[in-house]
């Protein structure tokens, strides 16, 4: 059996979930995925995300959601990783501090085959100082031998070579790699050697023009005057919406195809 997966970049703010309701529908009755998946760090006016944006969320037809770094910028966020419903429906960085609440892999069904979702942070770039994500994911795949899913993982990365690096390093032992972060989509897109799913960055949904989401004007104010800006997002308007779609063979757990899918709304 082929199974098919619908994987949306970053979503940005109001105006990202806003574009998941449009487009989610339209995608879903196109490519007949099985499981749609969405980046969630940015769900909350930009940074963090919450009960009812998440619910939001759930409602244009996003099934699963991962993070990255930004996971728990909102605190409210907190609060999903005690709700029985929405924590099994979302993983945050597996290679955070085993402390931090939430989990970095979960094994669920789709169409009764066993697929395991991941996130991963990478190192280069950050503040935070995270495991090394090759060694989590070495740990990750040996703690799931004896169920031998398919193995989706959100890598979330500042560097293209960082993330370049651990498809490599990952070929052949998990489906698929998508990365996540900079919010800018990459035109690599292809199945790897060994047979795994691979892009460096799948881009952001998030409003158009702006930059990576944030108003164009903040952020070139800081640039121009090097004075600490507060970031604005737009709530409406036109929002680019980028996504991957890919296929795995149900036995083999090989990636059969991957592509990238854009596409602009406008978000009244």
């Amino acid at each position: 059996m082929t199974l098919k997966f619908i994987f949306f970049g970053d979503v940005v703010g109001k105006i990202g979930r806003r574009a998941l309701a449009q487009i989610v529908p339209k995608w879903r009755k196109k490519y007949a995925p099985h499981l749609v998946c969405a980046n969630a760090e940015n769900l909350a006016h930009g940074k963090g995300f919450t009960p009812s944006t998440m619910r939001e969320a759930m409602a244009a037809g996003i099934d699963f959601f991962t993070g990255g770094n930004h996971i728990f910028d909102n605190k409210a966020g907190l609060k999903i990783f005690d709700d029985p419903e929405l924590s099994r429906l979302v993983v945050r960085p597996l290679n955070y501090p085993t402390s931090v609440p939430g989990e970095g892999c979960r094994l669920i069904e789709v169409e009764r085959h066993p697929v395991l979702i991941a996130s991963l942070n990478g190192q280069v770039g950050f503040r935070e100082s995270f495991d090394s994500p090759f060694l989590a994911l070495d740990k990750m795949v040996h703690r799931h031998i004896k169920q031998n899913p398919a193995i989706i993982v959100d890598f979330h990365s500042e560097t293209t070579s960082e993330k370049v690096a651990f498809g490599l390093y990952s070929d052949g032992r998990v489906s698929a790699v998508l990365g996540t972060h900079t919010h800018i989509p990459t035109a690599d897109a292809k199945v790897l050697p060994q047979g795994t799913g691979y892009i460096s960055d799948i881009g952001m949904v998030g409003e158009e023009n702006s930059v990576i989401g944030v108003k164009q004007n903040v952020i070139l104010n800081n640039f121009i005057t090097q004075i600490p800006q507060m970031h604005e997002f737009a709530e409406t308007g036109r929002c680019e919406v980028n996504a991957v779609y890919f296929e795995i063979d149900s036995k083999s757990h090989q990636c059969l195809k991957i592509k990238l899918l854009q596409t602009v709304v406008d978000v009244k």
